[in-house]
């Protein structure tokens, strides 16, 4: 069975596929500037690697190219289109429906109703969605939605104080996403050490980061709440944020609700701290110079992690493991220190040598040290595979009974 797994921005569609169940890769890709005239697209399909130049119209149109270059006679890794068994997306927010969906009106619809608290993904996913649905009706949709892994979390880790019909009415409570990144962790990180009754810490640290505590395979807490907008700073989201200061702004600047909360979402986090980027690499070279701001961008970073990581440490009575994964998790040695510093008394320690000189899959934490510290590279699409498969086997099952 292949699986292609798709991830999806405004303008942009990236790509794996999968043969299942044995989880090979055979391509990846991707396609950016989708809607313009010069959109760039890539594909990588085993020693073979390609970038075009051209115009896509929009995401169905992207799906399409993508398959054209899969089933290519001369290097593509399909033999047709048809292959495809189903499209699997890595879907951030569907509110009042979680877990895996067959794409249809009414998930679309309860994906709609969050638009507002995840606006940066949801409308780009429903928008390809729809596209992809018309147009290519021959391939299932399927949507692993990223709220999934955390349904396991117990009541009071998940509610707010608010008005106490306000959750079950506006589905307002803490949701959690990166779900299928802390769910591979926990699959790893059990591999690894041979052991499935584990506590671990996982912290997906990237343009967008959360942590979550895991006990024996579950979420048990987790940083994000009811938006992707919170938790730990961001690149360019606020993180969390006390709301009364709200109609402060308003009075001071005159912007309007909704342009302070397009703000807090694109120009704030290491951004907003910062004045010139939300990209770690940036910022680690401007401080390295002296610049004040970027390091205080770093510094208040390093501080949110280990405020939420104090957190899963009580929850969790103690972690076997801390687990660095996503792009600044994996890449920067200097954050990875920052967090872990000072936490002897606690079980956590690295080794710096370890930490500076190894790249890809490694321990690097000091041996003897009650908590094992790991740096494992994520792999959400292929979680997001697993889960489609599953789906699709239940659903097949389940209609066999039905005859």
């Amino acid at each position: 069975m292949k699986v292609l797994v798709a991830n999806l921005g405004s303008t942009s569609f990236k790509y794996r596929l999968y043969r299942m169940p044995d989880a090979v890769e055979l391509a990846r890709g991707g396609i950016e500037r989708i809607g313009s005239e010069e959109s760039r697209s890539m594909v990588c399909i085993g020693d073979y690697q390609d970038e075009v130049v051209s115009a896509v119209a929009d995401h169905a149109a992207a799906v399409r190219q993508c398959l054209a270059q899969l089933t290519d006679a001369e290097h593509g890794c399909l033999e047709s289109a048809d292959e495809v068994a189903a499209i699997g997306f890595k879907a951030v927010h569907g509110g009042r429906l979680s877990g895996v969906q067959r794409i249809d009106d009414e998930v679309l619809a309860a994906m709609s109703e969050m638009n507002q608290v995840a606006p940066a993904h949801n409308p780009p996913y429903i928008a390809a969605m729809r596209q992809l649905a018309k147009k290519l009706p021959e391939i299932p949709l399927v949507a692993a939605f990223e709220t999934d892994f955390h349904q396991s979390i117990s009541r009071e880790n998940r509610t707010y104080g608010i008005p106490f019909d306000w959750e079950e009415k506006f589905n307002v409570r803490r949701f959690g996403f990166h779900g299928a990144s802390h769910r591979y962790i926990a699959k790893r990180t059990a591999q690894l050490l041979g052991r499935d009754d584990l506590r671990i810490i996982s912290l997906h640290l990237g343009g967008s980061s959360s942590l979550t505590a895991i006990r024996d395979g579950q979420s048990v807490a987790t940083s994000m709440g009811a938006s992707p907008q919170s938790g730990i700073l961001q690149n360019n989201r606020v993180g969390d944020f006390d709301p009364f200061t709200l109609p402060l702004i308003m009075e001071q600047t005159g912007l309007s609700l909704e342009e302070v909360l397009q703000k807090i979402a694109c120009e704030g986090g290491l951004l907003g701290i910062s004045g010139h980027s939300g990209d770690i690499r940036d910022l680690e070279e401007k401080a390295s110079k002296g610049d004040q701001r970027s390091r205080l961008a770093l510094d208040t970073f390093i501080a949110n992690i280990r405020q939420y990581l104090g957190w899963m440490l009580v929850e969790l009575g103690g972690a076997d493991a801390v687990v660095f994964t996503g792009g600044i998790g994996e890449n920067s040695a200097s954050i990875r220190a920052g967090v872990c510093r000072g936490l002897v008394e606690l079980g956590i320690a690295i080794d710096d040598e370890k930490n500076e000189s190894l790249r890809g899959e490694r321990a690097i934490g000091k041996s003897g040290m009650p908590a094992a510290v790991w740096v494992v590279p994520t792999n959400e699409e292929l979680i997001v595979a697993q889960q489609v498969v599953a789906h699709l086997a239940g659903a097949t099952q389940q209609g066999e009974e039905n005859r």
